[in-house]
């Protein structure tokens, strides 16, 4: 017997009680794990943080962009495409 892969999302996920929290506190600990890396492996460490820095800004803005469509959409009451 063979299983079927579902690649579409669940049609009850519910929205984070914190989402913009969340999403700061994820990117902001990806932007110090390659600031990390950088330093244990002895690459640029400003190169690094610029990096880093730039990583997390726009992350979290298209985050928090998608983050404002979901919830708007869910006020509304429709499911957003």
């Amino acid at each position: 017997m063979r299983k079927k892969l579902r690649w579409d999302l669940p049609q009850s996920r519910t929205i984070p009680k914190h989402p913009y929290r969340d999403t700061v506190l994820v990117y902001g600990g990806m932007a110090v794990v390659v600031v990390v890396v950088a330093f244990l492996t002895g690459g640029g460490l400003g190169r690094a943080l610029v990096f880093a820095a730039v990583f997390f800004v726009v992350a979290t803005l298209w985050s928090w962009r998608n983050w404002r469509n979901r919830i708007a959409a869910e006020r509304r009451g429709g499911r957003q495409p």
